[in-house]
């Protein structure tokens, strides 16, 4: 079974993406002791503005933990489940797409 160089290329673009996101939401937790989550835009104003980079780079992490609590503890639904995955591989592709093409413009690969 040969595997292609796209098909290796979005895997890896995925996991750097899912590994970001974790990064950076365990990161703000750890500095600011309280958990990432979307109610850091309720707040208004620059705390705001200065959440956005967290929460759109830390979203695939955020979306994935709320998941999985809410399927322990609300007993969510299994199809609610994998839409919320979905989205959030999805969503980690991207990040991770541009978190790969900004190192490569700063190794000056590009």
């Amino acid at each position: 079974m040969d595997i292609s160089p796209s098909a290796i290329e979005s895997i890896q673009t995925l996991c750097v993406g899912l590994a970001l996101s974790g990064l950076l939401a365990s990161a703000f937790e750890l500095f600011s002791d309280r958990r990432a989550s979307f109610s850091l835009l309720e707040r208004g104003g620059v705390e705001a503005v200065a959440a956005l980079p967290i929460l759109a780079f830390g979203a695939p992490f955020i979306i994935l933990r709320n998941t999985v609590r809410g399927r322990r503890i609300e007993r969510r639904p299994i199809p609610f489940v994998m839409i919320a995955t979905i989205i959030a591989c999805g969503w980690s592709l991207l990040s991770g797409r541009v978190a790969l093409d900004l190192a490569h413009l700063i190794a000056g690969g590009i």
